[in-house]
């Protein structure tokens, strides 16, 4: 202990006495380190632990509703309950469905967004109150409208009621019903949907008097429930998978009618499509990768760095040998030197991680969802730092310590530090490391200009759709109390009233705003002369939209009609579809005047759109169609105003908030966007990924060419004397310019040959990441390496003109 404390002071002198090697190492190293340990903590924050304060969080596992072509559904409340009492393998399941509410009186309301939950929810989640109690054996009962009580957040707790103890038993507004907080959830909890955070939990059997829709509990074809399952103790999840896949099929066999062609996984909760890990999942995987690369580099500088040293003190390393001291001894104090210096990179790393770990929000689009993508450096992502600056330190450590350990004794003694240091193998070593990093470079700066490229197309995709100039902002009637005829009544005041502002040139309604990070709504269609498939997925998404919808969003109408007021709920079922519905279910002849039957009536067809994107640029064209909003609208269900202006939009929106108040000052417009924003969403993970992957990819070309021009630099300083003879023998200054510049640029040109076979490997792995362009884009492939050689120029350059700056009188004195 006393000989490894003797090594610490020694090291750390060491360290203090050359400076300038110090900083520029812990800088290298912070930067390295602080990138890793921020996407660490993402990566955990959203993918090892998406449910924080949830106890045994291994046995939770997502339980997923698929159709035929593995598409998501949410599930039935008479669903679920068949899956718990067939399954032996499942401990218990449990539901819940997100949903905006109003807090407070008609005359002082805050929107907050809760969870109708089911009464076991959080006895399988492990979740403890902090203050009162859960629901009770009573309230966990399936009696619709029965038990009018709420669980707060601590958030909720601390900013509505300063954290009173009073306020358990006391009686809240919601939707301007009397609801009793019973219990008040931990800190750390934040609810089962990842990256966001609920405020209060409402048992789902009270959705009627909420909302006003009618019971889900009591409908197998209702399915607006996301279920978790929670594994019983020595169950593996493929053993409950197969379980559940099994009472999947007989589920389907048994209720044709609402389960045909449905099927059912059990996935961890990381491969979850709900929440933020399905979107974020693959974008901070590949962010993982690319801060390795980072990190190699930076390992593969300091190293370069580390063996300049060990050169610099051959001498030195020469006498301790000669004394006595054991070749163990030099590598020990070496490494102990790298853990040193890795241990302040760790630590000024861990601040970095701290200031960068929320720069993720800023990318985050337009969401009416109660996002919190915070997440916090605990103990976990501190050990992980740890265990990142010892790995780093041994990385750049050893190779330079095993190089100080084989030193020749007697060569060190007589020639001193200089000499030794120009061996071929020394060269070699450092040249070798150099061109490891321009390949490691060059593979991050190829991902990162593939998926930039790939984010700039997927801005300018044609959506079919404009969403220039379009106010978004939304409503929700079933908040302040209104039922169906006063919502349609209302509609028709505001929309009257909005025409007439200045500016506007077109006002519609609709349930869904396409392209945003939530899907929409489906249904279950039998058209009139087709037969489905075996296992065909006959749900189909659709909208609810006003007359003058196609008009608001520049949708063209090919055949027939579009919506007008007089298609009402008196009127006969009306429906729109797009091109890809008429292609797949009509075939030929005229699509209108053709029917199908949904919500159990026949709807004739009465227009033909033109196909636009409704969820995602990726996504293959899917079947849709449009109802009138006059016909279909409920109180329980939202709706979003559209406005296409002549200028911009948010400079109406304080007239269109004004407008709102004069019908009904209960009616709160918190949610409103411009569509171009709104959008955004649908590439959100393109956008993430290539500016994330483009900060970490211009990092490590930095690193790369400090690494080049420090061993360039270093080169000609240990040659300088090789430099003068040739000088004074004639050699011109081109000639030494270009005997420098070869040098760097042949390493060079290794690193980009070896970077873009490795190039073309792991691009393959962006694809579900790109878009408009392929993972083996020539253009990529060619600019990358072009510019990457323009900044390795740069680097050898100047260098190279410092040599040629050598006084040979002076160079042939350096001995």
């Amino acid at each position: 202990m006393e000989t490894l404390w003797q090594d610490v002071k020694y090291g750390t002198r060491a360290l203090r006495r050359n400076i300038g090697f110090t900083a520029v190492a812990v800088l290298s190293l912070a930067l390295g380190i602080g990138a890793n340990a921020t996407v660490f903590t993402w990566i955990r924050g959203f993918l090892l632990t998406p449910l924080p304060g949830v106890k045994e969080a291994g046995r939770i596992a997502t339980l997923e509703m698929l159709t035929g072509n593995g598409e998501l559904l949410d599930s039935s409340y008479l669903d679920v309950r068949d899956y718990k009492e067939q399954s032996r393998l499942l401990a218990d399941i449990l539901v819940f469905k997100e949903r905006p509410l109003n807090l407070g009186e008609a005359d002082d309301t805050r929107r907050i967004w809760s969870l109708l939950v089911s009464g076991n929810y959080f006895d399988v989640l492990g979740v403890e109150p902090v203050a009162g109690r859960f629901f009770s054996a009573e309230e966990r009962q399936d009696k619709p409208g029965a038990f009018p009580v709420v669980v707060i957040s601590h958030s909720l707790w601390q900013r509505q009621f300063a954290g009173s103890a009073t306020v358990i038993g006391q009686t809240v507004k919601l939707n301007r019903q009397p609801f009793t907080v019973i219990g008040v959830t931990p800190p750390d909890f934040r609810g089962t949907i990842t990256g966001l955070n609920f405020d209060a939990y409402v048992p789902v059997t009270m959705v009627s008097a909420l909302t006003g829709s009618g019971n889900w509990l009591a409908n197998r074809g209702s399915r607006p429930l996301a279920p978790l399952a929670k594994l019983k103790p020595g169950v593996s999840l493929a053993q409950a998978d197969a379980e559940v896949r099994a009472i999947a099929t007989r589920l389907a066999g048994l209720y044709p009618d609402s389960n045909r062609g449905l099927s059912a996984t059990l996935i961890p909760m990381w491969r979850g499509k709900r929440g933020a890990q399905s979107v974020l999942g693959t974008p901070l995987l590949i962010l993982m990768a690319a801060g390795g690369v980072v990190l190699l580099i930076v390992c593969a500088n300091v190293a370069n760095l580390q063996l300049a040293r060990a050169t610099s003190r051959q001498k030195e390393i020469g006498v301790r040998l000669a004394l006595g001291a054991a070749k163990s001894r030099v590598i020990r104090q070496f490494l102990t030197e790298s853990l040193l210096v890795a241990a302040c990179g760790g630590a000024l790393g861990v601040l970095l991680a701290v200031w960068m770990r929320d720069l993720i929000q800023v990318l985050v689009p337009f969401t009416d969802r109660p996002l919190d993508l915070s997440t916090p450096i605990d103990a976990q992502v501190l050990a992980f730092t740890v265990a990142l600056s010892v790995a780093a330190a041994i990385l750049f450590g050893l190779v330079p310590a095993l190089h100080a350990g084989n030193n020749d004794v007697n060569r060190s003694l007589k020639e001193g530090g200089r000499s030794n240091s120009g061996t071929r193998a020394g060269k070699r070593l450092r040249g070798s490391l150099v061109t490891a990093e321009v390949s490691l470079a060059l593979i991050a700066l190829v991902s990162a200009g593939l998926l930039y490229r790939s984010f700039q197309n997927a801005r300018v995709a044609r959506m079919g759709f404009d969403p220039r100039n379009v106010l978004l902002v939304g409503i929700q009637l079933s908040t302040a109390g209104y039922d169906r005829a006063r919502g349609l009544d209302y509609f028709q005041r505001l929309e009257a009233r909005v025409r007439e502002l200045p500016g506007v040139e077109s006002v519609a309604f609709s349930e869904d705003v396409p392209m945003g990070l939530a899907r929409g709504s489906w249904e279950d269609l039998r058209i009139e002369g087709y037969v489905p498939r075996v296992g065909e997925n006959m749900k189909i998404y659709r909208n609810l939209v006003s007359p003058q919808y196609f008009d608001v969003l520049r949708i063209p109408v090919l055949e027939g009609r579009a919506f007008t007021e007089q298609d009402d709920f008196d009127a006969p079922r009306r429906a729109i579809v797009n091109q890809t519905f008429v292609k797949r279910f009509l075939g030929g002849g005229t699509p209108v005047g053709r029917r199908f039957e949904v919500w159990g009536r026949p709807t004739t067809i009465v227009g033909v759109v033109q196909d636009s994107r409704i969820y995602g640029l990726n996504e293959p064209q899917e079947p849709y169609f449009y109802v009138p909003f006059r016909q279909f609208f409920r109180a329980s269900i939202g709706a979003c105003l559209h406005i296409r202006t002549a200028r911009a939009p948010l400079s109406i929106l304080p007239a269109v908030r004004e407008a709102m108040r004069a019908q009904d000052p209960a009616v709160s417009s918190h949610v409103a966007t411009i569509m171009e924003e709104y959008v955004e969403g649908s590439y959100f993970a393109q956008k993430t990924a290539a500016w994330m992957l483009s900060a970490l990819g211009l990092l490590a070309l930095a690193l790369a060419s400090l690494g080049l021009y420090s061993v360039m630099a270093y080169s000609v300083s240990q040659r300088t004397h090789e430099i003068g003879i040739r000088m004074a023998l004639g050699a011109q200054k081109r000639n030494v310019l270009g005997l420098v510049v070869n040098e760097g640029m042949g390493l060079t040109a290794a690193g980009v040959a070896v970077g873009t076979a490795g190039a073309l490997a792991a691009t393959r792995l962006l694809g579900s990441l790109l878009f408009g362009v392929s993972a083996t884009d020539p253009l990529t492939f060619v600019l990358v390496p072009a510019f990457l050689a323009l900044v390795a120029l740069a680097a050898c350059w100047i260098p190279a003109r410092r040599a040629t700056r050598v006084d040979p009188m002076v160079a042939l004195r350096y001995e």
